[in-house]
């Protein structure tokens, strides 16, 4: 068992093995040890492809996972070949998989519903609520879910740390090796995603760095894992439109959360939407329908939703179109003088939408939607 696992990781390291060679040597009979005792020229026949693996890449390979194999075993990673029974099986259904998955934590990431979060390093409030609430909403009906997002600062951050807040697992996939989290204030975070039953995963072995071009690869792991995509808020250019787009190639449910035209954060999901990539989020209830899951078992009861587009009259509402025009923190003068209320009938609509949950009150007599 032990040289099993070591020619499974000496295959994932040697240049020119992917997905499609792996499920090639799966057909043919081909196992990870025949790999490395077989010739370039029988290789070549088996495969139409031998000539890529010179001995001397195999030999490279095995010396490096021999180093990796101490790693994992004392660090207590596990590494989940494409092919074993213990791989994920949504992340197996896509055409680019990793050879191997390292895996650090108990998490399951067959877990049902999955579904990934993600939005930009910059997000407003405006993300930041939706993430938060929707996780919480979503946990409330599936307790045994598994939120996915990228360890990130942002949408990222927000969707594991409501996850831990709601008792839900939640798994991290980074863009570098075990024996580091990044980015570094990160690391609390990640030990509290450990410690709470979920996982840090990684296509890369320990030593490999988060270079540029591994966030964009690891992107396709979030959404290969996930059935479904959430695109809280992201620029067009964002790394979150990479997830989104990964997962729209693989036919899987995306999911993104509007926003007004002017805004650069909900560019991307305004993109997507337009463009038919991406359906928009209106409601959980909107979004269950979609997904089709399993309804909740009877005695669950179904969370406390707050509509997207709040339904509000009076002074309330007037308040709520007058902030709604110009999203942004507004001072107590502006909405006094742009809403035309008197100020006593100003701050209790004020009152009355913090109480609802529709606007927060923040410091310096600022109002701000939720």
């Amino acid at each position: 068992m032990e040289q099993d696992r070591l020619h499974k990781i000496a295959l994932s390291m040697t240049p020119g093995v992917n997905a499609t060679v792996v499920r090639a040597m799966e057909e043919r009979s081909i196992t990870p040890s025949d790999f490395f005792s077989m010739s370039m020229s029988e290789l070549f026949r088996a495969l139409g492809c031998g000539s890529r693996f010179e001995d001397l890449a195999r030999q490279e390979a095995l010396f490096r996972a021999r180093r990796e194999l101490d790693f994992i075993d004392r660090h207590s990673v596990q590494a989940l070949f494409l092919t074993d029974d213990n791989y994920p099986h949504l992340l197996r259904e896509i055409p680019d998989a990793p050879v191997v998955l390292y895996k650090l934590g108990e998490g399951n990431l067959d877990a049902s519903p999955a579904f990934s979060l993600v939005g930009t390093r910059r997000c407003t409030s405006y993300g930041l609520n939706f993430t938060k609430s929707l996780v919480a909403d979503l946990s409330a009906y599936y307790p045994d879910a598994l939120v996915i997002s990228g360890l990130a600062y942002g949408i990222d951050a927000a969707a594991h740390t409501s996850a831990l807040e709601n008792g839900v697992a939640t798994a991290a996939v980074v863009a570098h090796g075990l024996d580091m989290i990044y980015p570094a204030p990160h690391r609390d975070l990640a030990r509290r995603i450990i410690a709470a039953g979920g996982a840090i995963v990684s296509e890369y072995p320990s030593g490999v760095r988060p270079f540029q071009r591994n966030f964009l690869e690891r992107n396709r792991i979030v959404a290969g894992l996930s059935e479904l995509t959430i695109v809280a808020e992201s620029e067009v250019k964002g790394g979150a439109m990479s997830t989104a787009n990964q997962a729209f190639s693989y036919s899987r449910e995306v999911v993104a959360l509007p926003g007004r035209s002017t805004d650069i954060t909900s560019s991307g999901c305004n993109h997507l939407i337009a463009r038919s990539k991406a359906h928009i989020f209106t409601s959980v209830g909107d979004l269950l329908s979609l997904m089709q899951w399993k309804i909740p078992a009877i005695g669950v009861a179904p969370p406390a939703e707050k509509p997207l587009f709040p339904e509000l009259e009076g002074d309330m509402a007037r308040v709520y179109n007058l902030m709604i025009s110009d999203r942004r923190p507004m001072q107590i003068d502006e909405l006094h003088s742009g809403s035309g209320l008197a100020m006593p009938a100003l701050m209790t609509a004020l009152s009355d939408l913090e109480f609802e949950g529709v606007i927060v009150r923040l410091p310096g007599a600022r109002y701000e939607l939720a």
